[in-house]
């Protein structure tokens, strides 16, 4: 199998994690081999050729479920399809845009109008800005009322484009882990039939989810919440620990994706940047799925995650 090359080779060449790997395979975007004399998932240059295409069209912000109908085509015609629908996609957002900035300059110049320079009591100020909101609100502001209902409906549609992003507060928690390991130890080894033969000792924590799961590069780690009774001979081999919980900003992803994950976190990134809270370095960022049910997965294509980013408020 000389024409082979190892999963870390792939995911060093193209900086993607072996979790997204395994996720491409499980959904049959892409396939891998493997030889008797050796365990772990090999590619060969056809998945990789499919691999360099997959990528492409995410960083197009082509959805999985559309890169599925591409693949499963052996015409052109759907791939034309969703790429010309991305192309109307992009141009009513760059209207919007466009539109958005043209009333935000409007705005500028009338408010301009106004000397503020003078009002050096704060309560004064406050009453000002108290006239300009009746005004926005109530009267024809400078001949074009239209403009703030144009407002509210552009703002709407562009903040679809958003994720939902809210702050939760993790409680401190008992769990066994499955200690620092390699994605293909930890879902290939000897932790996950464990703990899929041990549902009875787990409690949820959030969103109906007893798990955590922390990883960085191509190592992870996964937590399990236990009951209270539970003890370390119950878990043995694995350990207990004792989790800290705190401040998460939560948003949710596609289970498996690192190409949503990696956008979903830079949108809260983004979002905190508007918020008194800040990322907490001191902790890890971590994952896991919410409410595994197969209505909801037919619905929507794909198994829900919630991605928690750990904050802290602003020094």
């Amino acid at each position: 199998m000389n024409d082979y090359i190892k999963i870390k080779e792939v995911t060093a060449k193209y900086d993607i994690s072996a979790r997204t790997l395994r996720y491409y395979e499980d959904i049959g975007l892409i396939q891998s081999a493997r030889s008797s004399d050796y365990a772990y998932r090999l590619y060969d240059q056809n998945a990789l050729h499919r691999l360099e295409q997959i990528l492409i069209l995410r960083r197009l912000n082509i959805s999985i479920k559309d890169i599925q109908r591409i693949f499963s085509t052996p015409s052109s015609e759907t791939v034309l399809e969703v790429l010309d629908k991305k192309v109307r996609d992009i141009e009513t957002e760059v209207s919007l845009l466009q539109e958005l900035k043209e009333i935000v300059l409007t705005f500028i110049r009338q408010i301009e109008q106004a000397d503020f320079s003078r009002e050096a009591d704060v309560k004064l100020l406050y009453e000002k800005a108290k006239d300009i909101q009746t005004q926005i609100v109530n009267v024809d502001y400078r001949g074009n009322p239209a403009t703030v209902n144009r407002l509210l409906e552009v703002t709407e549609k562009l903040d679809r484009k958003v994720p939902d992003i809210m702050i939760v507060k993790i409680p401190p928690f008992r769990a066994v882990t499955s200690g620092r390991v390699s994605f293909e130890e930890l879902f290939g080894g000897g932790f996950m039939p464990w703990q899929e033969s041990h549902n009875d000792l787990f409690k949820p924590v959030l969103f109906d989810a007893a798990d955590f799961l922390c990883g960085t590069g191509d190592r992870a780690e996964w937590f399990w919440a236990v009951k209270d009774h539970v003890t370390q001979a119950d878990t043995a081999p694995w350990k207990i620990v004792q989790c800290p919980g705190g401040l998460y900003a939560a948003a949710v992803s596609i289970d498996g994706d690192g190409e949503s994950h990696d956008h979903v976190r830079r949108k809260t990134e983004k979002w905190l940047e508007d918020t008194n809270f800040v990322i907490d370095d001191s902790r890890e960022l971590m994952g896991h799925m919410v409410y595994v049910d197969e209505e909801i997965k037919e619905g929507l294509g794909y198994d829900q995650m919630v991605l928690y980013a750990p904050v802290k408020r602003k020094a």
